[in-house]
């Protein structure tokens, strides 16, 4: 049950993300192929091979965004242990964002983990692998997912600021959080949780 007062509103500006989202992927693509060329020095260039590459590159994309959106509703049921049918998954034309979310609030400390979670399961995992492997389509995969994660990273920040008792609410449809602080604790009077 939320609280019956108004809630602190927690907004992303997305073109502001997008900004962020393209410096960080290019800035992370040229780290980490460069890492790849000293560390393996084995590059091959054939017209077949960045065909092939790209396709599989696109595919494995996709799949992986949806899997960046089923770890937040695994994080969601995991950690803020909300029922299956709360969950809710979809695509936001307008936006051009993939979104879960769920019906039920969930207490601070479990928002930051499920917002979180797709970070590491989505991003750095595949990257990790792609170096393990010598393989430039799961790093650049990695990559992509790492710098997508910057909305994440950018709600968790602020979600920083309140109490880990406090409850999140999600928004079905656009980037934003309604924080409700229980007890009337203000931000940082807490012990928190990262």
């Amino acid at each position: 049950m939320l609280p019956n007062k108004e809630p602190i509103v927690i907004e992303l500006n997305i073109k502001k993300l997008m900004i962020d989202n393209i410096v960080i992927t290019v800035g992370l693509v040229i780290l980490f192929i460069a890492i790849q060329y000293i560390c393996f020095k084995d590059f091959h260039f054939s017209f077949w091979a960045i065909i092939g590459g790209t396709v599989l590159f696109v595919i494995l994309y996709v799949i992986f965004i949806i899997l960046h959106e089923a770890f937040h509703l695994l994080g969601f049921m995991l950690f803020g242990k909300v029922p299956l049918k709360s969950l809710q998954y979809g695509i936001n034309l307008e936006l051009g964002v993939a979104y879960a979310t769920t019906t039920k609030p969930l207490y601070n400390h479990a928002m930051k983990r499920a917002l979180l979670l797709p970070f590491w399961t989505t991003g750095v995992l595949p990257t990790i692998a792609g170096f393990y492997f010598n393989n430039t389509i799961l790093i650049l995969v990695g990559a992509f997912l790492i710098a997508g994660a910057v909305g994440d990273f950018a709600m968790y920040k602020e979600l920083r600021k309140y109490p880990n008792n406090a409850l999140v609410q999600d928004d079905p449809k656009l980037p934003k959080l309604y924080v409700y602080i229980e007890n009337d604790r203000s931000p940082r009077q807490d012990t928190y949780e990262n």
